[in-house]
């Protein structure tokens, strides 16, 4: 199954995604993670997209692009996958739809939260640099303070989570990514779900909305 999740930054895409697609038997492309990946191996699409990355702005669709191909290609991709962060614009889902050609998406779902809520989010978000895991110092608070439970790694907030930052994000989310949901709405894909309550209730509604038995 092919699944896209949309929704703006610390909507609860990653956290989500990555049960989802454990369900469903598919890798989790967090595009958040390949760009991150691409700038410390220091890679062409990497260098190119550092800048845009440290101001908060949309890596160029170019970019996005050729990363995306490029993990749609690997061969535990053959069945499906859930799409974390990709695509951002219109232009984006008009190219990934290229490269899909008659491999077409299944389901698109849209986590949809208040940005007031969003801002508070990320603020007190901390995440494991060994293993991607997403903590909040208000909400889902690690067992030790800085150490992440699953894998013993150092917790950090990343730069793209600063206040400064944060509302940046939320402006081109505004302006840029959602008129996706006109478009996938056009195209019949799109389901909606309320991601301001409790996580299990979100995941509930994700799994409803792609067909499954949560």
């Amino acid at each position: 199954m092919r699944v896209v999740l949309l929704g703006a930054p610390g909507s609860g895409k990653g956290t989500h995604g990555r049960r989802l697609a454990d369900a469903l038997g598919v890798p989790l492309i967090a595009t958040g993670d390949i760009l991150r990946q691409a700038i410390v191996d220091g890679t062409p699409l990497g260098k190119k997209a550092e800048a845009d990355v440290k101001a908060g702005r949309l890596v160029p669709d170019g970019t996005m692009l050729g990363l995306i191909e490029e993990r749609l290609t690997a061969p535990d991709a053959a069945k499906g996958f859930v799409l974390d962060g990709f695509p951002r614009t219109v232009a984006q889902a008009e190219g990934l739809a290229r490269i899909l050609g008659t491999a077409k998406l299944d389901r698109v779902v849209d986590l949809v939260v208040p940005f007031e809520m969003i801002e508070a989010r990320l603020k007190d978000r901390w995440l494991c640099g060994r293993c991607g895991a997403i903590y909040n110092v208000v909400s889902a608070r690690p067992k030790q303070a800085g150490v992440c439970d699953r894998c013993g790694g150092a917790l950090k907030q990343r730069a793209d989570d600063q206040a400064d930052t944060v509302r940046k994000r939320i402006e081109v989310y505004h302006r840029d990514t959602e008129p996706l949901v006109e478009y996938y709405e056009r195209a019949g894909l799109l389901r909606d779900v309320d991601a301001a309550t409790d996580a299990e209730r979100v995941y509930v509604g994700i799994a409803r909305a792609v067909g499954l038995a949560a």
